[in-house]
């Protein structure tokens, strides 16, 4: 180090400050980007007993329909998060969001199955590649002590645009039908994109790897804390490799000895637990509507469901933070096994069948969001957005996979309770798989005490 400079460790500067307007803005441009995210990835699902009536089909063959999207979920968070790792969070951003607003307005022409089977897909791709990012930024820019409850948090905004999208659509398809829901879902991102692009910050850990960014790390961090003395200062952020290495070879980090049970147990975790999620998510409206509740009842009692992840989100990353985040995520997804069998057996009772949807919702989803949160404190800068995007990818294929188990055991006649007592097995294993991951990290620490 030169003689009178100083070296300042981003990550450490970012820990040791209170949480600024800077960050509260950043959370809030994060939060407005799930959000958008959320409405685009369930609108399928809200929209799906208009479809089945319009056009004259059965529900089952919107199975397909509704896997379309989620594949491009996968495909999305796949190649985003390496590409993100290199070129950096905010420009991925941007360009996701745009794309998922695109694509939303034109499946709003779709006069066929197939047709509106290519646009779902397409949008998912856009869908796909913002979900990882906000995570990353977001891990990178909240301290330490408030990481886990400021991405939770963040993430309530998919909750928000569940419930959006439910309220929403029982409003406007009476009045101005399916294709309406999708144009709302194209118009807001965009706009959205325009924010981005003059208000979000690039990620500092991100740019220490990067030349001829001093100037921009001092304002930002600058904005985080307005006092702080830069002068005379160079940046470092902690990395586990060289910085050429750090971004070529991500995915291979991710999978690196020290690295790989715990990426092959979250893939494993996010899978099964992405099945409970999306076959909710998806099915619930048309559940509802065979178990005799009118279209509008039944998306106003599904969004009961996402409206108990408001709550189950930020209580669970408190929790996270304050007591032990393995625990807390495999402690989640047992309760999960347990109210999802559950609801298969209170159709008698509608107060009944309410609540348990609320609480399936605050459980279900703040499980699932909680593992995002995790796998981001497992992993390091380089490798991070990578580290959750395939996380998110390869799970998303459990999204799809719920999405035909849906489609497949109402096509084969399940009825209402057998389907959710079904769904209390992949909640067990995402609580086993995380588990896992603990008991890992413990031998870990006991051999090297």
């Amino acid at each position: 180090m030169k003689s009178g400079v100083r070296t300042i460790d981003v990550k450490a500067f970012i820990d040791a400050e209170r949480f600024s307007l800077c960050q509260w803005l950043i959370l809030i441009l994060c939060f407005c980007i799930v959000t958008a995210d959320g409405y685009d990835t369930a609108a399928i699902g809200f929209i799906a007993p208009a479809l089945t009536h319009a056009w004259g089909i059965d529900k089952s063959e919107l199975g397909i329909v509704m896997s379309a999207a989620l594949v491009g979920l996968g495909l999305g968070s796949v190649f985003a998060g390496p590409i993100a790792d290199r070129i950096g969070r905010k420009s991925v951003l941007v360009v996701s969001v745009a794309s998922f607003g695109i694509w939303s307005l034109i499946a709003a022409s779709s006069h066929t199955v197939g047709s509106l089977t290519i646009f779902r897909f397409l949008t998912g791709l856009g869908l796909g590649a913002a979900m990882p990012n906000t995570v990353a930024l977001m891990s990178e820019y909240a301290p330490e002590r408030l990481r886990s409850m400021a991405v939770n948090v963040m993430y309530c905004g998919f909750s928000v645009g569940l419930i959006a999208g439910g309220t929403a659509s029982a409003w406007l398809i009476p009045h101005a039908g399916w294709q309406s829901v999708l144009v709302l879902g194209g118009v807001l991102p965009l706009v959205l994109a325009l924010v981005l692009i003059a208000l979000l910050p690039e990620s500092v850990q991100f740019l220490v790897v990067r030349s001829g960014t001093h100037e921009k790390i001092a304002r930002i961090l600058k904005r985080i804390s307005p006092h702080a003395n830069l002068d005379r200062c160079t940046f470092v952020a902690p990395v586990v490799s060289s910085t050429k290495s750090g971004r070529r070879f991500a995915l291979a980090l991710i999978l690196s000895k020290a690295y790989r049970l715990p990426t092959i147990m979250l893939w494993i975790a996010y899978f099964t637990g992405l099945i409970v999620y999306y076959l909710m998510t998806n099915w619930m409206p048309t559940l509802f509507r065979d178990l005799g509740f009118s279209t509008e009842h039944a998306m106003l009692i599904s969004s009961l469901f996402p409206l108990g992840g408001l709550l189950g989100n930020p209580v669970t990353g408190w929790l996270m933070d304050r007591v032990n985040a393995n625990r807390t995520i495999v402690v989640s997804y047992v309760l999960v096994a347990v109210l999802v069998a559950l609801v298969g057996h209170s159709v008698g009772s509608e107060t009944t069948l309410g609540a348990l949807i609320f609480l399936c919702g605050a459980l279900a989803t703040s499980a699932a969001t909680s593992l995002s949160s995790y796998a981001a404190q497992i992993y390091p800068t380089e490798g991070r957005s990578t580290g959750v995007a395939w996380m998110q990818g390869v799970g998303r294929l459990g999204g799809v996979a719920g999405s035909f188990a849906g489609a497949a055991m109402l096509g084969l006649g399940w009825h209402f309770g057998d389907v959710f007592t079904m769904l209390a097995v992949p909640a067990l294993i995402s609580a086993l798989a995380t588990f896992s991951i603990g008991q890992r990290k413990a031998a870990s620490l006991a051999l090297q005490a």
